[in-house]
C-alpha cells in the first residue's frame, strides 16, 4: 500500500478498541500493509477452497471476523455517523466501511458453501 493509501486509513484504525495497538505497534506502513496481505491471503483461500473446502472455510472465517473488526471502527470512529437536522446518517466515512456489511453475508454464505462441500467430501472418502 502506498504512504498515502496507509495514511487514509489511521483515523480508522487508531479508533477501532479491537486493532488500534495494531498501528502503534507496526506504524501506519506496515499495519495497512499486513491488512492488505490478510485480505489477500483470504481471496487465495477462497480460490483454493474449490479444491480443498476446509481452505475456503478458513478463507471466510478470516473474512468475517474482519467485518467485526470493521464493525468497532464505525462506532468508535468520531464522524462516521452525523447527525443532520435531528436526522442520523452515516458520513461518506461510514458508508465506506459500511461496505464490510456485503462481505460479511458473502462470507457467511461461502462459509456455509464450503462446509457443505467439505461434509460431502469427507462423506465420500469414508
Amino acid at each position: 500500500m502506498t504512504a498515502q493509501g496507509a495514511e487514509a486509513i489511521t483515523p480508522l484504525v487508531t479508533h477501532s478498541p479491537l486493532i488500534g495497538w495494531h498501528f502503534k505497534l507496526f506504524g501506519p506502513r506496515i499495519g495497512s500493509g499486513i491488512i492488505g496481505l490478510t485480505e489477500i491471503t483470504a481471496a487465495l483461500l477462497f480460490i483454493v477452497g474449490y479444491f480443498k473446502a476446509k481452505a475456503g472455510i478458513i478463507g471466510g472465517l478470516i473474512t468475517m471476523l474482519m467485518f467485526f473488526i470493521t464493525s468497532t471502527m464505525v462506532i468508535s470512529t468520531p464522524g462516521t455517523i452525523i447527525s443532520i437536522h435531528g436526522m442520523i446518517y452515516m458520513s461518506f466515512l461510514g458508508l465506506f466501511l459500511f461496505k464490510d456489511v456485503i462481505s460479511f453475508g458473502v462470507s457467511f454464505y461461502l462459509v456455509s458453501y464450503f462446509g457443505r462441500k467439505a461434509i460431502v467430501s469427507e462423506g465420500r472418502s469414508q
